[in-house]
């Protein structure tokens, strides 16, 4: 069989991979690209734990052709942190809370929480069972799950108030720039 030449954005970097027509979105990110973070669950659509972000909105990418990602931005979740060293807060929210026990869900819920958070920083129990209603957990019994989205949601939604006042660390650098005011020894 003859072999399609994609190119797409993963986590914002170029990337490009030669696949065949059949094979999926999800056994190319692992597979072809190395990106083994997203998992196969049930490869029918079923549990979610193979979600990633296309152009900005959450797909299964095990029912997702490759092909179908051409010219895609393409998130997974590798590309959650903005750094080696720097967590999500909903990484960290998850590891605070135990909000994972085998992990294997874990990728898969992170995305779709993140696409909750944001369009809703701050959800009810409610919206959170309804955003996270394509995924299944069979270890945790949800209840961490939904205090570390809590969670995550309120440190982001305080982040992104402290971000519109200043540079976010308290100190109001930004704001002392744009006005062209003298930054003082003092901070």
């Amino acid at each position: 069989m003859t072999k399609i030449h994609l190119e797409f954005t993963v986590n914002g970097e170029a990337r490009s991979a030669s696949v065949d027509g059949y094979r999926s979105l999800l056994d190319t990110l692992r597979e072809e690209l190395g990106l083994t973070g997203t998992k196969k669950g049930c490869d029918v659509g079923d549990c979610g734990a193979c979600t990633v972000m296309v152009n900005g909105e959450p797909v299964n990418a095990c029912l997702m052709l490759a092909a179908e990602a051409q010219g895609a931005r393409i998130v997974t979740v590798e590309g959650l942190q903005s750094g080696p060293d720097d967590l999500h807060p909903l990484q960290e929210a998850f590891m605070e809370h135990g909000a994972s026990q085998c992990g294997f869900c874990t990728p898969g819920i992170l995305m779709m929480a993140k696409n909750l958070l944001d369009q809703n920083p701050l959800p009810t129990d409610e919206e959170i069972r309804f955003g996270l209603s394509g995924n299944i957990c069979r270890c945790t019994g949800y209840t961490k799950i939904f205090e570390a989205i809590r969670t995550a949601g309120q440190r982001m939604a305080a982040a992104s108030s402290a971000d519109a006042a200043g540079c976010g660390c308290g100190c109001r650098t930004e704001i002392r720039i744009k006005r062209r005011e003298p930054i003082s020894a003092e901070g």
